[in-house]
């Protein structure tokens, strides 16, 4: 009789613990038991522009057509200079046309070794369209691809998210039940909680340490069934 090696012994636990290789379905019944009972915003946005503000981090709401100039105005006001977006998405050419001369459009277009420098040293803000938010936490979810990837988030001291209310989620759990998470999900799903923060041994909060020391969070309004209310709370957000 064969001894079972180390390897086998492992892949054989793996196996069991997958899905069909156990209960798990009773094990989601139950998840999904205990998600039903907890309440769910009445108004998505004002919980995840609530969520944004306990975490520090700034929000402008505006409908599909304001928010390009609005956030243009914003960035030239904070005296951003020079700011990396992926100029063939909707949103980022969106945003380019708006820009003022005195903020250049980036692309991400070449391999991080032959600019590396530069995109250290001289950009000074990275925006991105976030795949969906999480109300209750203020979290964004973001799927990385070639012309918006991680670094694009992450490399910039102001990392600018834009996010609309029709994919705002409760929670996580509904998030991964609505977008169908268990049927495929990207290589890479990054989830981001506020601005980057750490603190030392003494709990000595600092911000930008591991990231962006600023973030800002456009809640597109897509949803609001009074653009002359949106209106008024866009101008009070971009002021």
């Amino acid at each position: 009789m064969s001894t079972m090696t180390a390897r086998e012994r492992m892949l054989g636990r793996l196996r069991a613990a997958a899905p069909g290789g156990g209960d798990s379905s009773e094990i989601s019944r139950r998840i999904d038991a205990h998600y039903a009972t907890q309440p769910m915003p009445a108004d998505p946005v004002a919980a995840m522009r609530a969520a944004l503000a306990s975490l520090r981090a700034d929000v402008i709401c505006a409908d599909e057509a304001a928010w390009p100039a609005l956030l243009s105005d914003r960035l030239a006001r904070a005296g951003v200079r020079r700011l990396l977006l992926d100029p063939a998405s909707a949103d980022g050419a969106a945003l380019a046309r708006a820009l003022p001369p005195q903020v250049a459009a980036i692309g991400y277009d070449r391999p991080i070794e032959q600019w590396k420098a530069e995109l250290f040293e001289t950009v000074d803000a990275g925006f991105t369209t976030a795949r969906s938010g999480l109300a209750a936490t203020g979290t964004l979810v973001l799927a990385p691809d070639a012309g918006s990837p991680r670094t694009v988030s992450l490399v910039p001291p102001l990392h600018v998210a834009l996010v609309r209310a029709s994919t705002l989620h409760p929670h996580l759990h509904t998030a991964a039940r609505a977008e169908r998470w268990a049927d495929g999900m990207p290589t890479n799903l990054v989830m981001i909680t506020g601005p980057s923060k750490t603190s030392d041994i003494q709990q000595t909060l600092a911000y930008g340490a591991h990231g962006p020391r600023e973030l800002w969070v456009v809640i597109v309004t897509d949803l609001d069934p009074d653009p002359d209310q949106s209106g008024d709370r866009t101008q009070e957000q971009a002021r």
